[in-house]
């Protein structure tokens, strides 16, 4: 149920880039990343820069456990600062176009009776994702694999959790604009996210917001922003249970130890994402 034809382009970066993380220590050239991509040097060269907007040996440099490990220990200053100068720009904090809403208690009774969840599956840098909308609002940004199931049984499973009662609508070309307008650089209207959260969760997500593109924080360093410095395990349980992927930015949480750790929906994907981010920051 795709809006429109999967993208290789995603596929071929994931394969280079597990490849280029596995292999760091043998300093694998050019040919051997391209081979991964089923391309030339010369044409993986021209598509790994047309999607990360720099070269594979410049993304590499953004994969190393010494980088992490420099956003780690700038990271929440940066946060907090920007917060305060209320930068915009390539250093604009998330929480300047993105509204974090919670369900009111009706609401999280009601779980979603009497409320349509429009949807549709679309291509993005990161390969394909589902999204869903109340109204104007964003309820679910889930990435998939190529070979996950889009029927309409499955799509429902996604939804059930948070909105068993709601009635599914697939509907790709009124979400066409909202998607469009999710993965680019451009300035936008803040998008509106509505999510259905315990008031812990909803704090950490929050937290999620204020960090800026390009920068990493750790799970401690989370838990100490909210009040709750003992709290880091059950952090990363709200992390991990993140709606919304990408917008609320629970990629950018990585180990203190500068490990990028596990993701949701997938490793390689949030390697992608934090390559790509620090790429387009720091430009």
């Amino acid at each position: 149920m795709y809006e429109t034809e999967a993208n290789p382009t995603y596929q071929q970066i994931a394969r280079s880039i597990e490849f280029l993380t596995d292999n760091f220590q043998q300093q694998p050239s050019l040919a051997d990343v391209a081979d991964q991509a089923n391309l030339s040097e010369y044409h993986f060269q021209r598509l790994f820069s047309d999607w990360a907007g720099v070269s594979p040996k410049k993304f590499l440099q953004y994969l190393t456990l010494d980088f992490a490990k420099e956003r780690l220990r700038t990271g929440l200053t940066l946060a907090e600062a920007a917060d305060e100068a209320g930068l915009s720009g390539t250093g604009r904090l998330h929480d300047l176009f993105v509204v974090l809403e919670g369900v009111t208690p009706g609401q999280f009774k009601q779980a979603g009776e009497g409320l349509t969840i429009r949807y549709a599956v679309f291509e993005s840098p990161f390969g394909p994702y589902l999204l869903g909308t109340i109204g104007d609002k964003i309820v679910k940004l889930e990435f998939l694999d190529e070979a996950e199931p889009t029927d309409q049984i499955s799509i429902a499973n996604r939804f059930a959790a948070d909105w068993p009662e709601a009635v599914l609508v697939p509907d790709a070309q009124a979400l066409r604009p909202l998607a469009d307008a999710i993965f680019t650089d451009t300035e936008r209207q803040p998008l509106r996210i509505l999510v259905k959260a315990s008031p812990f969760q909803l704090k950490v997500w929050e937290a999620l917001l204020r960090i800026p593109e390009g920068q990493v924080v750790s799970y401690d360093q989370i838990a100490a922003a909210i009040g709750m410095p003992s709290a880091s395990r059950a952090v990363g349980t709200a992390i991990g249970s993140n709606p919304v992927g990408y917008l609320i930015p629970c990629h950018r949480v990585i180990r203190k130890t500068g490990l990028f750790g596990n993701y949701r929906w997938g490793t390689t994907r949030k390697t992608a994402i934090l390559g790509w981010e620090a790429a387009h920051s720091l430009r």
